[in-house]
């Protein structure tokens, strides 16, 4: 069994200074990871783009260009980026790290939003689009995907990789980009944007959000594109009672297929927006004013009806898209309109221009046909027998094996199943498909289907012994993750020294341990000080300064041969085992031992002084050895029945018995 290769990212450290730790997101240009900033000691996240892409100087230049438009922001609407650079054959941006969900992942949950949603996320984005706008900077792809809805309550927007400075002719250059179901007409006939054409994606957003649809939706992306150029967006109440007439008005006016129709940047519909929260069930006057300013006269282009597409109910999967000029060529000369024609007083004239007029319609017409039936040819021949025939590879990471199998096998792939081991993704569901999401493959081709295992078991390493500062590098060395330190306590070892290693439970580790799984240490403060010989109020302060407190209830007389009377002899451990902050017992000394001395008075001399000596002490006699055996002891000195330490002389008084 062969598992999948591990993101080789993963734990690697950018620029010596964001070590990578998970996957976050897969985009359209780059991949989107957790990481921790070693230097401010945060987690932030990390956008490096894909390595293919890196080769391309177009994308790069476009990647470097978020970075520089995203940094002149700053508001509390727009995801702040911090830091770009280039390391391990990468070039990466360093963003804000914000748990959150997208404006999508809410309306998929939802399906569409309440009155109160849609006007305060709203406001949000309007009020970080006017930021962009005051900058200088137009967004360019807004969509509900780049709408973070933080778990604290903000709302911020991201994404500026296709952000530009705004300039009197701000263009595509050789492909429009951007989502196809929020391109304004503009993009998509001409190739250029401004603020206006970030409004128009918002008005989409917003009907999106009040309908829980979006106002145009097709099988290609032609099809949308061309009711983009070609068609109004319908006020949101006729797609069901969800709308007010004020909030009509809105979305229609930022909508409005002219651009010079619109707000003129995100700060005017800011303001009313805001009065529309207010009262949504009224119509601001200024509202109504604005939007009667905007009225444009019914468009008399011919437009040829969209029967000829398929059945345009599916909405188009939102992620960037790129028209190729053949297609945006397309577009434009079916968007062309006849020239206006002014009448002959003449009703010869008048004949003469009617038909020259019906055979220039007859022309106009006959070109739009042939460019539609053209594209669909185009169409055909790629989705049939050209590059279209083949299939994209879907993301199945967290979908049960049976789902994903299903999905795979429903787009004509050979599924094969594997075991392979994963930090995101649960054990038993699917964690990934090889080759890569993404990637286009032909019918009928193979792909390996992997199930999770959950994290890989890693060998523990051993850590007790080691310093505090070798033991962390060990456990990240090692693909684990370092928790904390959450004891210390006095022992025979060295401060700073492990004394246990144990998991988020404080249960011993085991041989061995899931990857990037959590590791605690416990460590050692170094030993207790030694403060026998010491006074008590020596010791007393001796502990003190290793934050350990006497308790003076605990304390003990203990007899000592070595310590004077009164002096510390040792300490009473009261707990076990000892932490800095516990407290302590002192053990006093009361001296050496007394023993107190026998009455030998009556007895012989010299079985006096083997009773005293038998006792412990050192008995002595002025009597000499030879005359012991004819003497009595009498008494002694010091006197029977004191009490004095081992070993004291005792002088034995007798006389001679005759």
């Amino acid at each position: 069994m062969t598992a999948p290769p591990i993101d080789p990212l993963i734990g690697q450290t950018l620029d010596a200074r964001y070590v990578i730790r998970s996957r976050i997101a897969r985009g359209g240009m780059a991949m989107v990871y957790l990481a921790h900033d070693l230097r401010l000691e945060r987690k932030v996240a990390v956008k490096v783009m894909h390595e293919h892409l890196a080769e391309d100087e177009n994308f790069t230049r476009r990647f470097d260009r978020e970075a520089r438009s995203a940094a002149r922001l700053s508001h509390t609407n727009l995801v702040n980026v911090f830091d770009q650079g280039q390391d391990l054959g990468r070039i990466y941006l360093v963003m804000e790290y914000l748990p959150s969900i997208t404006l999508r992942e809410l309306l998929k949950k939802q399906q569409r939003l309440t009155l109160d949603q849609s006007l305060e996320i709203s406001d949000a984005i309007l009020a970080g689009l006017a930021a962009a706008h005051s900058a200088g900077i137009v967004h360019r792809d807004l969509k509900p995907e780049n709408v973070l809805l933080v778990d604290d309550g903000r709302i911020k927007i991201g994404d500026f990789g296709l952000a530009r400075a705004v300039s009197a002719n701000t263009t595509t250059g050789q492909a429009l980009l951007g989502t196809i179901a929020y391109l304004s007409p503009e993009l998509v006939t001409r190739g250029i944007a401004d603020e206006r054409s970030d409004l128009y994606a918002f008005g989409i957003m917003l009907y999106e959000m009040i309908t829980g649809s979006q106002p145009f939706t097709g099988e290609q992306p032609m099809q949308i594109a061309y009711q983009h150029a070609h068609s109004d967006v319908p006020a949101p109440s006729l797609a069901g009672d969800f709308s007010t007439p004020a909030l009509d008005n809105f979305v229609v006016w930022l909508t409005q297929r002219d651009p010079e129709l619109r707000p003129a940047h995100a700060g005017e519909a800011l303001a009313h927006m805001r009065e529309l929260r207010q009262d949504p069930f009224g119509m601001p006057e200024a509202l109504a004013t604005a939007v009667l300013s905007g009225t444009v006269a019914p468009d008399e282009t011919s437009v040829l009806p969209l029967d000829e597409f398929d059945d345009a109910t599916t909405h188009l999967t939102p992620s960037t898209t790129l028209l190729d000029r053949a297609t945006q060529t397309s577009l434009q000369s079916a968007g062309a309109s006849p020239a206006a024609q002014t009448p002959s007083p003449s009703s010869v004239d008048l004949t003469r221009e009617q038909g020259a007029r019906r055979s220039r319609k007859g022309r106009i017409t006959a070109v739009i046909i042939t460019v539609l039936a053209l594209a669909i040819a185009g169409v055909a021949f790629w989705f049939g027998q050209g590059p279209g025939s083949a299939v994209t590879v879907p993301e199945v990471a967290g979908k049960t094996m049976t789902a994903a199998q299903e999905e795979l096998e429903l787009l004509e792939l050979v599924v094969a199943t594997d075991e392979c081991s994963s930090l995101e993704v649960e054990a038993g569901l699917a964690s990934a498909v090889s080759p890569d999401p993404g990637s286009r493959l032909d019918r009928g081709s193979a792909v390996t289907l992997c199930q999770s295992t959950g994290p890989e078991m890693l060998a523990v390493p051993t850590l007790i012994g080691l310093s505090l500062k070798e033991a962390v590098a060990l456990i990240e060395e090692s693909r684990f993750t370092f928790g904390e330190v959450t004891d210390s306590r006095f022992s025979d070892s060295a401060a700073d020294v492990v004394l246990a290693a144990l998991d988020e439970n404080d249960v011993s580790l085991g041989d061995t341990f899931p990857e990037r799984a959590t590791i605690n240490l416990i460590v050692s403060v170094g030993s207790p000080p030694a403060v026998s010989g010491m006074s008590v109020e020596q010791a007393t302060q001796a502990l003190a300064d290793r934050e350990l407190s006497v308790d003076g209830g605990s304390n003990t007389e203990v007899i000592s041969d070595e310590i004077a009377k009164g002096q510390v002899v040792g300490v009473n451990w009261l707990t076990d085992p000892v932490r800095p902050g516990d407290a302590v017992g002192l053990q006093i000394s009361s001296g050496p031992e007394l023993f107190e001395i026998p009455d030998v008075s009556g007895l012989g001399l010299q079985e006096a002084l083997d009773t005293l000596e038998g006792a412990g002490f050192a008995p002595t006699t002025l009597v000499p050895e030879a005359l012991r055996g004819l003497a009595q002891a009498t008494g002694t000195n010091p006197a029977a029945g004191e009490r004095v330490e081992a070993g004291t002389e005792i002088r034995v008084t007798s006389q001679l018995s005759l």
